[in-house]
């Protein structure tokens, strides 16, 4: 049996396109782009907002972010009046605490100031006295408390204030505290009141002396 060629077959090899067969591809690539590209196919639904959605869509969004930050305010101003609370309370528990801490000192004071003048001896009264600073003193270091100034330290602007000066009678005496003439005091970090002082200052030999 012969066999023969197709209308069809006999034209593409002679390579002549088929227009049916060519506009057949072509739908084939086109809807082959469409899918990868993920582009929708005409006449699909449209997915633009219309103009009264989006006005009550940002109306809602503010009143919402209206809300939030009404409830932010509101829970920082609480957090500001409770910060105040505590460190009120907390600052009068610290002064009740040194308050406490010198209570018996102010016991001892009161027994010396009733001492009776007849029977008791200014020696007595002497002793009592120092007994009392001693007691105040170390119930004052205990809260924080701290003695400046100190014969033979170097003199420090920021802790002393120097009254007079006197002539040092060696090089190492130079700027010293020579001596106190009112304790200074520093709580904590904070100083209360410097020292106030006389310093040596070494002038290369002489026989000393005092300036004001």
């Amino acid at each position: 049996m012969r066999k023969h060629k197709s209308q069809k077959e006999t034209r593409r090899g002679e390579g002549v396109i088929d227009p049916a067969e060519a506009a057949s591809v072509g739908e084939r690539e086109d809807a082959a782009f469409d899918d990868a590209s993920g582009s929708e196919p005409s006449g699909g639904p449209a997915l633009v907002e219309l103009p009264e959605g989006a006005v009550q869509r940002l109306q809602r969004e503010l009143s919402e972010h209206k809300d939030q930050h009404l409830r932010l305010a509101a829970e920082f101003d609480n957090f500001k009046k409770r910060t105040q609370r505590e460190r009120t309370e907390t600052w009068g528990r610290a002064q009740a605490h040194v308050v406490g801490g010198i209570l018996d000192v102010l016991d001892d004071l009161a027994r010396v100031a009733h001492l009776d003048v007849a029977t008791t001896s200014a020696q007595d009264v002497l002793s009592g006295v120092e007994l009392v600073e001693r007691k105040l003193l170390r119930a004052l270091e205990s809260a924080g408390l701290a003695r400046v100034g100190e014969v033979g330290t170097p003199f420090d602007p920021h802790e002393h204030e120097a009254v007079t000066t006197v002539a040092g009678s060696a090089a190492d005496q130079d700027h010293q505290v020579a001596a106190v003439f009112q304790a200074g005091y520093r709580f904590g970090g904070v100083l209360l009141r410097p020292a106030r002082v006389s310093v040596y200052v070494w002038q290369g030999g002489g026989d000393g002396g005092e300036s004001g």
